[in-house]
C-alpha cells in the first residue's frame, strides 16, 4: 500500500524537463521529442501553435496557457524561446492574474531551470515553452 501512495504522488507531480536544446525538448514520462510544449502536473503534450493562431507576436494568449491552468497549477512559467523572440502580452499576464497563478516569464533555458526548481520543490508547477528563437 505504502508504494501506492508514493506512485499515485509521482503521477501527479509536475515532470521534470529531462533536456532541452535548440528545437527539441524531452519531458520525464514521455517518449516524444517536442519542439515546444506544454506541461503540467501529471503530463504534457506538445503546444501547437496552430491551435490558438499564435505568433511570436503578439505572442503567447490566454488559450495557450488555459489548458495548462485547468489542470489546477499554481505557478505558470512561460518559456519565450532561446533569444526570447516569442512575446507576452499583457492580456495573457492579466488572464494568469485573474486565476490566482503566479507567473515567471523567462528566456527558454532560464525558464527550463526555474521549472524544474520548482517541481523538485513540489509545487504544482505547469509551463509552456517555445525551444527556439
Amino acid at each position: 500500500m505504502r508504494w501506492h501512495i508514493i506512485s499515485v504522488k509521482f503521477l501527479m507531480s509536475s515532470p521534470e524537463i529531462a533536456s532541452l536544446s535548440w528545437g527539441q525538448m524531452k519531458v520525464q514520462g514521455s517518449t516524444k521529442i517536442y519542439k515546444d510544449c506544454k506541461v503540467w502536473p501529471g503530463g504534457s503534450r506538445d503546444w501547437d501553435w496552430r491551435e490558438t493562431g499564435t505568433e511570436h507576436s503578439p505572442g503567447v494568449q490566454p488559450a495557450d496557457v488555459e489548458e495548462v491552468v485547468k489542470k489546477g497549477v499554481q505557478t505558470l512559467v512561460i518559456g519565450r524561446g532561446m533569444s526570447e523572440a516569442l512575446k507576452v502580452p499583457p492580456s495573457t499576464l492579466e488572464y494568469l492574474e485573474k486565476q490566482g497563478i503566479d507567473v515567471r516569464v523567462l528566456q527558454t533555458e532560464k525558464a527550463v531551470k526555474e521549472y524544474n526548481a520548482l517541481a523538485a520543490q513540489g509545487v504544482k508547477v505547469g509551463g509552456v515553452f517555445h525551444s527556439t528563437c
